[in-house]
């Protein structure tokens, strides 16, 4: 059901099943998919595709051209996944040209309220962040991270899958997947072992993240040094490779103690 003083423009593609609440704007180019929810207040505008089953509450404003001044109104656009919740106040900018031309927002993600999404950010699946918490342009966030309220990320930053990031952190570099993360100016603390537990990590896989995870971080030793050791010692579980990977790959340089 869309409300009678909602405002829809003829060039948006809308689903019959989707519901769009009191005095809220779609905009030119906007797609909006089946089951999905949008609250009162909502602006929308396009290029934007949104999924299936989403839910867009009150006051949200998502398409919108990005806070860059390189930007010269060239054609980008917003893209969001399947089954994610963009709660109050929420802020999705659309991408730049030199970014790629797009902001993307996966599937089954929870963004909280007062969140913003700047420029040619790249959100994976299963994502949380909490209230308040601020990306820059250019960032990804991989699979299932968390990150808590208040948090600002710096622009071009990588987030590695199953990272937990504490509240009110300052991130200015690469965090890797599957460790916790917290502090003004963020430090590492550990394997998220919790969240590894929560996600059906087996014992022997967490055992072998937090050997990695001392050898790389902790040992002293440099970067090339610590990864023979970690083969030396036959550390060869996917996930410590993909930690040794997203070590190896890093262009900003990733966060230490």
């Amino acid at each position: 059901m869309i409300h009678q003083t909602a405002i829809i423009s003829p060039k948006a593609e809308i689903d019959p099943s989707v519901e769009i609440g009191p005095y809220s704007m779609i905009g030119d180019e906007v797609v909006i998919g089946a089951g999905t929810r949008v609250g009162s207040h909502v602006v929308i505008k396009g290029p934007t595709r949104i999924g299936q089953n989403c839910t867009i509450f009150s006051f949200a404003a998502i398409g919108d051209i990005p806070q860059d001044l390189k930007f010269k109104g060239e054609r980008t656009e917003v893209i969001i996944g399947n089954n994610t919740t963009i709660r109050e106040y929420v802020t999705v900018n659309r991408g730049t040209k030199g970014g790629g031309g797009i902001t993307s927002i996966g599937d089954n993600n929870l963004i909280m309220a007062y969140c913003h999404v700047a420029h040619d950010c790249i959100l994976g699946n299963g994502i949380i962040m909490s209230n308040g918490v601020n990306l820059a342009g250019h960032i990804r966030i991989e699979d299932c991270a968390v990150i808590g309220g208040m948090v600002g990320i710096q622009q071009f930053v990588r987030i590695g899958k199953y990272a937990m990031i504490g509240g009110m952190s300052g991130v200015p570099q690469d965090i890797p997947p599957f460790v916790i993360a917290a502090g003004e100016r963020t430090k590492l603390n550990g394997i998220n072992i919790i969240g590894l537990k929560r996600h059906g990590f087996s014992a022997e896989t967490i055992s072998e993240l937090k050997t990695a995870y001392k050898i790389l971080f902790r040992s002293g030793l440099t970067t090339q040094k610590a990864v023979q050791r970690i083969d030396e010692e036959g550390l060869t579980s996917p996930e410590v490779q993909e930690l040794v990977h997203f070590v190896l790959t890093s262009e900003r340089g990733v966060l230490r103690k």
